[in-house]
């Protein structure tokens, strides 16, 4: 073995020894030994046969590196205190390690991101080829070895670990070195939002649930404090956060928006249009599911909402009623879903994506909107109608056709804080960037992005030199990715693989952290990507926070569920009456199929299977049967029954003297001589 070897050997050894007895170095080794001695000698020895003197050996003549060499000491004087731990020690040796109360061990949090490390985040390159996160590679003995002067800040798990950052092998300084999961959901999350502070997250699924996070009082497993449903049966579209925080609005599949506050707690519904009212200024709300919310950037009392009704209304988030109507300029009449809708850094633009692929941006400063027709004419007073108080909007705005391929939603808006750019994510598997003093053409388009969620997202980085977008995986589950492209030199610089599809995108500012909504056929969750070094709060403050453990005092009350009538008591005479009727179904005599060829000289309510079988105890039956007058039709000549009304067909010529010379000539069927003479 090389000289290498042996010191990385040693120092395995040290660590050991260090971990056992919590000594770092020999010589502290050596003493806690000759206590152990001295007392153990003391406590198993009479008084009479205790030795007076021991063997001597000097500890300069010790090898400090012979781990074998017996550590033979002088006696020291001790006292009390000293004795009773140095017999407690002797004693406890003589048991199991695993007897009485042990130590608790606390993970160091450099092992904790070392767990959650993606694969191959340590290069740090701009290949876009990161695949989708694995667990890290076990360390090497030589990173957990520690010699007595190793220093506690060096890292344990590379360049992904606590050091400085490394511009030359990532110049972006992207925080994605780590990921962790936060709770699952049931299906795709579909929308998320963080509070300006870092503090809160809100994640819609697909699932018809919100789930709310609170990294202030989260521990390490993840788990929501919240979990909501805003409208039962609608999945949800968009959630939005108010710019202080206090409260969030809600967008679902519903026609109707809701707004909560910061606890989860609702504070208002809006109020559903009408939807047999054709003009859309003259209804209180949309008529049509919601498909995208997003609350004003700067007014903490002002929403925006857009519907598949065809129009973008802007609310009053305080009292939950609308303040302005817009209807975007269509080319031919008929009504065309509002996907997209959003504000711009100071909430002086509004930008409208439509299913047709066009584009529309409008200026809302200043005086913004008209008064609506029939709020300028006072409805009479017979009919008690109440003023319409909203404005509306038909123009004005900038039109662009064909941004998009019609036909395919524009799933996502988002302008930067330079105030001349936007980005807009197709459905047709694009992403393009526009300039807003140019808006004829695109600036650049990224293609070959596909996606299959009508919400997917895109976004700026912080310093806008990058743009963020997700594209769903294929039905195998795979393909999903989150996706880094240079604002500058227009091209992708990163690729980072995901669970299944990348939905919704936020890169917070403050946390420096990428907030991913994710799933697939099995569920969804919000992952999170950071770094330890570059990132702040956030996901951090909960890592090393350990989850409540179950005590075996704990107890929760068992959900029981009943079923209405289900107990005997709430039980129907009715369903006793069905469940004899189905007992007497076997018996072949009280249900059994009536006989073919019944005669109707029986009329009666029948008996024993029979139609008419009542035994003959009606008196009408009985005089008719004794007087001849009740026959049975089977034994009856039906063709003699009828010619014995011939003779008197002369009598109704009167009533039918027009068809006399238009009746058919009669012609019955001669009998033939052959018949004639076999019957003979």
């Amino acid at each position: 073995m090389d000289s290498d070897g042996e010191e990385e050997e040693l120092a395995q050894l040290r660590a050991q020894r260090s971990q056992r007895t919590g000594v770092a170095d020999l010589r502290g080794l050596q003493q806690k030994q000759r206590q152990a001695n001295t007392t153990a000698a003391s406590f198993f020895e009479e008084p009479d046969s205790r030795p007076t003197s021991r063997p001597r050996r000097s500890a300069v003549d010790i090898d400090e590196d012979d781990e074998d060499a017996p550590a033979v000491v002088d006696d020291v004087d001790l006292d009390t205190d000293d004795i009773a731990d140095v017999q407690h020690g002797a004693l406890r040796a003589a048991f199991p390690m695993a007897f009485g109360q042990q130590e608790s061990k606390v993970e160091s949090l450099e092992s904790i991101h070392a767990a959650r490390l993606r694969s191959g985040s340590e290069a740090g390159t701009s290949t876009p080829q990161v695949g989708q996160p694995q667990s890290p590679a076990a360390p090497t003995a030589k990173s957990q070895s520690a010699s007595d002067s190793d220093s506690q800040d060096e890292t344990a798990f590379g360049n992904g670990g606590l050091g400085e950052p490394n511009t030359e092998t990532d110049p972006y300084l992207l925080p994605v070195s780590h990921e962790v999961a936060l709770e699952g959901q049931g299906k795709v999350v579909t929308s998320l939002d963080v509070d300006h502070s870092g503090s809160r997250l809100l994640a819609g699924s697909r699932d018809y649930s919100l789930r709310m996070f609170d990294f202030n009082g989260m521990k390490s497993d993840m788990r929501s404090f919240r979990r909501l449903e805003p409208s039962d049966g609608h999945p949800v579209h968009s959630v939005s956060l108010s710019p202080t925080g206090d409260a969030f609005l809600v967008a679902t599949g519903s026609s109707q928006i809701k707004v909560y506050d910061r606890d989860g707690k609702e504070r208002g519904v809006s109020v559903a249009g009408d939807m047999y009212i054709r003009d859309l200024r003259n209804t209180k709300g949309h008529i049509s599911p919601c498909t995208h919310a997003q609350w004003h950037p700067t007014d903490r009392f002002t929403g925006m909402t857009s519907s598949d009704d065809g129009s973008i209304r802007v609310w009053d988030t305080w009292n939950v009623l609308q303040k302005t109507v817009i209807k975007p300029q269509l080319a031919k009449p008929g009504r065309i879903a509002v996907t997209a809708c959003a504000y711009n850094h100071d909430g002086g633009l509004i930008g409208g994506g439509m299913f047709d692929g066009t584009l529309q941006i409008w200026d809302v400063k200043g005086k913004f909107g008209t008064a609506a027709s029939t709020g300028v004419v006072m409805p009479p007073k017979p009919q008690m109608i109440a003023k319409q108080d909203w404005r509306y909007v038909s123009g004005g705005g900038r039109v662009l056709r064909n941004a998009h391929e019609p036909s395919t939603e524009i799933t996502s808006l988002a302008f930067a804080s330079n105030g001349h750019s936007l980005v807009s994510r197709g459905a047709d598997e694009t992403l393009k960037m526009w300039d807003l003093r140019k808006l004829k053409a695109p600036v650049h388009v990224f293609t070959g992005l596909p996606t299959t969620h009508s919400e997917t997202g895109c976004c700026f980085s912080p310093d806008e030199s990058l743009i963020l977008t997700g594209v769903s995986a294929q039905r195998d589950g795979t393909g999903g990715a989150l996706l880094f492209f240079d604002v500058n030199k227009l091209q992708l610089v990163r690729r980072i693989g995901t669970v299944g599809s990348a939905v919704a995108v936020h890169w917070h500012s403050r946390l420096n952290q990428i907030f991913v909504g994710t799933g697939d056929k099995a569920g969804g969750c919000v992952r999170a990507l950071y770094d330890p070094t570059l990132s702040e709060r956030g996901v951090l403050l909960c890592a090393a926070r350990k989850p409540r453990t179950k005590d075996p005092l704990d107890f929760e009350a068992p959900v029981v569920i009943h079923t209405p009538h289900a107990l005997p008591m709430f039980k129907e005479a009715k369903q006793i009456r069905k469940r004899k009727s189905e007992r007497d179904h076997d018996d072949a005599v009280k249900f059994h199929k009536p006989e073919v060829g019944s005669s109707a000289a029986t009329l009666g309510r029948g008996a024993a299977g029979l139609i008419g079988k009542t035994g003959g105890t009606l008196l009408t039956q009985y005089i008719l049967k004794n007087h001849g007058m009740l026959k049975n039709p089977a034994e009856e000549d039906i063709r003699a029954a009828i010619l014995r009304h011939e003779a008197h067909a002369d009598e109704f010529k009167a009533h039918t003297a027009a068809y006399n010379k238009t009746q058919p000539n009669k012609i019955f069927a001669e009998e033939e001589k052959e018949e004639q003479e076999e019957g003979s």
